[in-house]
């Protein structure tokens, strides 16, 4: 069975290796994540070379994903680097401190003195460390210690229920979208985004560095769910990223509002990863947990188009033992995945040619013995529409745009096909197209495929032809 969910792995120490990455490659990844947080320009344009070569020994298509820090709020750095902070003792965080002691600390974002008041709750290290807000004066925010515990130099800050007022995008993150840009990366993840502003601030950002990389917003803040359809409106896809928003709203929350965050952006047209502690315990195992095998599985069953790993890729013992497992948990899930294409065109107008043709092909290739989908396209809309319902079927974008060859790496069941610089001839490229799918082994000589073309050839957004046709039919151009 071939897989629909697509994996993401981030690359770091042990997977830059260009041998690691080569096994990554033959695994299965359909998109790398760069982790801007950490490392040089110079590390991650290494690394997108190593991945260009991989890629070409195996004739194989991985987007590249930029993955902003974002505005972290930490604490500073401590005189002896860490301290041992016990129940009930009192603390301070202070807006200028330069070394921190067992008593207090500083802040790299002096202005959380701002945006807390007596009551408020502070969670730090992703939660480890608890703290109640006594009062804030004179630059400093005075709490006691609920939850005690080893805290280290610049570990992160959460205000439980949100409410920081930190921007979106920092100094940091703006130089970042140009660097991005210059390696030409085909997403740009954004880091704690509160509203649709921020996503298009971000991405007039990249197309004023001349990139067209797709925006992802990272669901962390509370405000992001509570502006969650602004935020799809201003993104092309979205990351559940529940370690930070377990932190702000509850971990007893999070799998709830996966499963929301899931459906609305489907149901927006966008496409969606699930990340975070996925795969955690094969940092160190190289098996993991069946809790973790159900994480994932859960995420599929939900309609996530990709599962993200992290640290298990990027810093882990097992990466390649990891994918590998990620693959098999995706395949065999998806055995189990719904298909009722019905209910979904209940109640919905398509006012769009194009929207409407995807539709229809999608209609068509659940009532017959359909063996592909093939979307002739040149922005990649009409395969991210088919994507976004599941009908068993296997799409394929086929295109002469490099940068649509890999921005729909991303979407669920969707697999890209380059194919040659034929022109605008309709009849030459829809030979084409079933030469390729033949070439790739998607389908044999009377094999019934659907496809989707637009005319006049070559403008985006202009699908507005449909044809069935049995591979093999001279008559397939006609």
């Amino acid at each position: 069975m071939q897989r629909t969910t697509k994996i993401v792995a981030t690359l770091g120490p042990t997977s830059s290796d260009p041998a690691i990455l080569n096994q990554l490659v033959a695994a299965g990844i359909d998109v790398v994540r760069l982790n801007f947080s950490h490392g040089t320009v110079d590390d991650h344009r290494l690394r997108m070379d190593n991945l260009r070569l991989a890629m070409s020994a195996q004739s194989r298509t991985v987007g590249v994903m930029a993955d902003l820090q974002g505005p972290k709020i930490r604490v500073g750095k401590f005189a002896g680097r860490k301290v041992l902070l016990k129940t009930g003792q009192d603390f301070i965080l202070a807006a200028h401190c330069e070394l921190g002691d067992h008593n207090r600390v500083g802040l790299d974002y002096p202005e959380l003195v701002d945006d807390v008041v007596a009551g408020d709750v502070l969670l730090l290290d992703d939660g480890r460390i608890i703290m109640d807000v006594k009062a804030v004066m004179d630059g400093e925010i005075h709490c006691t210690v609920r939850h005690g515990g080893e805290l280290s130099n610049n570990k992160g800050i959460n205000k439980q229920g949100g409410g920081l007022s930190a921007p979106a995008l920092t100094a940091k993150d703006k130089e970042d979208i140009r660097s991005a840009a210059a390696l030409r990366v085909d997403y740009v993840a954004v880091s704690f985004p509160k509203s649709g502003s921020d996503m298009r601030e971000a991405r007039a950002l990249l197309v004023e560095a001349g990139s067209k990389a797709l925006v992802i917003a990272k669901i962390e803040r509370v405000e992001a769910i509570t502006n969650l359809e602004e935020i799809l409106d201003a993104s092309d896809g979205v990351m559940v990223a529940r370690g930070d928003l377990a932190v702000e709203v509850g971990d007893a929350a999070v799998p709830a509002l996966q499963k929301r965050i899931i459906r609305t952006a489907r149901e927006h047209n966008r496409f969606v990863i699930t990340a975070t502690q996925m795969m955690e315990s094969m940092i160190h195992s190289p098996i993991p947990t069946r809790a973790e095998v159900s994480d994932v599985a859960n995420a599929v069953l939900d309609g996530t188009d990709a599962v993200m790993l992290s640290a298990e890729t990027a810093a882990g013992d097992y990466p390649v033992q990891t994918v590998e497992a990620m693959a098999r948990i995706c395949v065999e899930a998806e055995k189990s995945s719904e298909i009722s294409l019905e209910k979904h065109f209940l109640d919905r107008v398509f006012t769009r040619i194009d929207q409407s043709i995807a539709m229809a092909a999608l209609f068509a290739a659940s009532h017959l013995q359909v063996k592909a989908i093939a979307a002739l396209t040149e922005s990649g809309s009409t395969a991210l529409w088919m994507s976004r319902l599941n009908v068993g079927v296997p799409i394929y974008a086929l295109t002469q745009d490099v940068r649509t060859r890999y921005k729909v790496s991303i979407f669920k069941g969707v697999y890209p096909v380059m194919m040659r610089q034929s022109g605008h001839d309709r009849d030459e490229l829809l030979r084409e197209a079933e030469e390729q799918l033949i070439r790739a082994g998607a389908v044999e000589p009377g094999d019934l495929i659907v496809l989707t073309i637009g005319e006049p050839i070559g403008t985006p957004g202009g699908t507005n032809t449909l044809k069935i046709v049995q591979v093999g039919d001279p008559q397939i151009a006609n």
